[in-house]
């Protein structure tokens, strides 16, 4: 009806515009289904605290920063409390052979091999994040935290060391959508009770500020060797995997074929401990500890590719619907007749 009078005030010409309008008008403004928060998380309080004193972990070497880094978020997510040197050297000489980049013991391990690390003796579902602010990474780390309930790790000190996020606040429930604000942060630092100077590291599960926080996470840097991972913040996150559908029942066959049983795979095996370099280095040091598989986009950053879908569909169908309510009202409306 309203489209019928439209044409009468505007002509056919108007009309064609004013439907198409009013068509794609429909389509920009459909409405995205909201996030539902998961059932199964804890119900939100306005924080998250991830961190038992009991976890704690000092790295056992001046380069064992990531390993101690697996060490103390096992024993955060198993509820366990391993502090021993032997497992720290496991993590830390399997980790090395898990590296992007052929490196030097001295540089430790970089983003592909922690994150080989912690997805290997943690869980699966951590993904290396190279996020190009500081701001996306932060809000998407405390995303992943809210959704999985496991640390995230950061590479602090542009990359010569590395640190365990435990926890934060914010404004909002972060498992409901980008409507909030980070207000504060919980961090873990490995080199404490080896070293604690100019904030490397601060006592377990340290609360500190936004603005605290972005001068200590840093963009990555690894000066003697140009990396991809250069100038982006690097972090190792959890990211939620979404369950697959269920499989159909399998059809019987009348006659089915046997299969061989699979052949196990041993476990990686650890070399010989190498001697601790010389010296004490900074905690700053180039290369210290950090690192990651293959490199990701930032998942926060990312629009599901099923809400773009849906959009254009809405937007396609409002069109079609314009138009032939337009052509509905041409058809039925009666030809003018001429005066002679």
């Amino acid at each position: 009806m309203a489209l019928r009078r439209a044409g009468r005030r505007l002509g056919p010409g108007l009309a064609v515009v004013a439907a198409l309008t009013f068509a794609l008008g429909l389509g920009a403004v459909a409405p995205v289904p909201a996030t539902a928060r998961d059932e199964t998380l804890p119900a939100w309080t306005g924080r998250v605290d991830l961190f038992r004193s009991s976890a704690f972990t000092t790295q056992q070497s001046w380069l064992w920063c990531t390993a101690a880094g697996v060490q103390i978020v096992r024993n955060i997510v198993e509820r366990d409390d391993d502090h021993s040197t032997a497992s720290q050297r496991t993590y830390f000489s399997w980790m090395r052979r898990h590296n992007r980049y052929d490196l030097p013991e001295s540089a430790g391990v970089d983003p592909a091999g922690w994150t080989a690390g912690l997805r290997h003796f943690v869980d699966d579902r951590y993904r290396l994040v190279a996020s190009r602010s500081f701001g996306t990474a932060l809000r998407s780390a405390v995303t992943r935290i809210r959704q999985t309930g496991l640390p995230v790790a950061l590479t602090v000190a542009n990359g010569g060391h590395g640190w365990i996020l435990s926890g934060f606040t914010a404004t909002a429930d972060p498992a409901l959508g980008p409507g909030f604000e980070v207000t504060s942060v919980r961090v873990v630092g490995p080199l404490y009770g080896l070293q604690s100077k100019n904030g490397y590291d601060m006592k377990p599960g340290t609360s500190l500020t936004v603005a605290q926080l972005r001068r200590f996470f840093t963009p990555w840097r690894y000066a003697p060797l140009p990396m991809i991972w250069d100038g982006r913040y690097v972090s190792i996150q959890p990211v939620p995997v979404k369950a697959a559908p269920a499989a159909p029942a399998p059809t019987p066959s009348p006659s089915p074929s046997p299969t061989a049983a699979p052949t196990a795979t041993p476990g990686p095996t650890s070399p010989p401990p190498s001697a601790p370099p010389t010296g004490v280095p900074g905690p700053i040091a180039a290369g210290e500890d950090v690192a990651g598989p293959s490199p990701a986009t930032d998942p926060a950053a990312l629009v599901p590719a099923a809400v773009a879908d849906e959009r254009v569909s809405i937007a396609l169908v409002s069109v079609v619907a314009g138009v032939l309510a337009l052509v509905v009202f041409l058809w039925r409306r009666p030809a003018r007749r001429t005066r002679g």
